[in-house]
Formats: C-alpha cells, sequence, structure tokens
C-alpha cells in the first residue's frame, strides 16, 4: 500500500524532468567556430562516385591489371632471413610455373596458412582462374615491386616464412 502512495510522487517528480532533459542549456558561449567542416569527411553524402567506387580495390574490376615489372617467372634461389612474426606467404602469377607450383604446394600452403599475392595477372577473369589454381588459399591481386625490392628477389613464384625465402 505504501509503494503505491509512492509511484504518483515519482511520476509527478519525474515529468519536470523529462521536460529539462530535452532542452539544451548553454552554460557559457565563448565563440568559435563550427566543427562541422572537420566531421563532414566521415560520413560523406552519397554521390554517384560512390557507385563507381565499389569497383575499384582488391575485390573489384578497377584492381587490374596488376604489374610487378620487377618480378618474372624464374628460378629461386633459397636463403634463410630473419623476420620474427611474419605471417607466411607466397607470390605467384599467371603463368604456367606458378600453376605447377601451387598444385604442388597447396597442401604445405594450407598448412601454413599462408596468403598468396598475385603479383602479375591481366584482368579478373585471370585472377578468377589463378584462384582456381589455388582452391582454398587466400589469394589477393596486389603489385609487389616494393617488396621484392626490399627482400633481394627478381623472381617467382617462392614462398617468405620468418625463417627462410623459397621455391
Amino acid at each position: 500500500m505504501n509503494r503505491l502512495l509512492h509511484l504518483p510522487v515519482l511520476l509527478s517528480l519525474a515529468s519536470p524532468m523529462a521536460v529539462h532533459a530535452t532542452s539544451l542549456i548553454v552554460v557559457e558561449d565563448r565563440g568559435g567556430v563550427s566543427a562541422l567542416p572537420y566531421y563532414q569527411y566521415l560520413a560523406p553524402e552519397p554521390t554517384e562516385q560512390s557507385a563507381q567506387s565499389e569497383n575499384i580495390g582488391v575485390r573489384g574490376q578497377g584492381s587490374f591489371p596488376v604489374r610487378s615489372d620487377q618480378l618474372t617467372p624464374g628460378q629461386v634461389q633459397g636463403r634463410v632471413i630473419n623476420a620474427p612474426g611474419l605471417q607466411p606467404l607466397f607470390l605467384v602469377g599467371d603463368d604456367e610455373s606458378s600453376r605447377k607450383w601451387l598444385s604442388q604446394r597447396r597442401d604445405q600452403l594450407q598448412q601454413l596458412q599462408a596468403v598468396g599475392l598475385v603479383v602479375n595477372v591481366a584482368s579478373a577473369e585471370r585472377f578468377a582462374e589463378i584462384q582456381r589454381w589455388a582452391g582454398n588459399l587466400q589469394l589477393v591481386p596486389a603489385p609487389s615491386n616494393d617488396l621484392a625490392q626490399r627482400l633481394g628477389v627478381q623472381h617467382y613464384p617462392l614462398l617468405i616464412t620468418a625463417t627462410t625465402i623459397q621455391q
């Protein structure tokens, strides 16, 4: 019974609070400049370019052709490296030696959970064909001249782990 009497009192106190909660109280206004221009690029309005940009990037048609001028199919001289924490990755292209290499190494690459960089491929159709060669391996079309330069490699296909570069 006592609780029922408290309910109307609580409701009468809560209603003025709700009115005040919705109105803005300015404590002090020192002027300044609106910050809106800084935020407008975080959530831009959709434009015609938005529809076109869906085709750009790693998975879109706009990422082709992929060319790595400093990398060609050929023999790789294996060597030891020291790159702790490096996730295993492999480099392949759209060529017969890469196809054969993938078919021979697919199980090992899956066991290592290696990610493949397709360094030379002309089109999305050819990339899809390389994906068929690779089975369940993760592939990304990616120009890799900088990587080749840093690692001192000129040829592919190859496997790079935290401890070795090998064909």
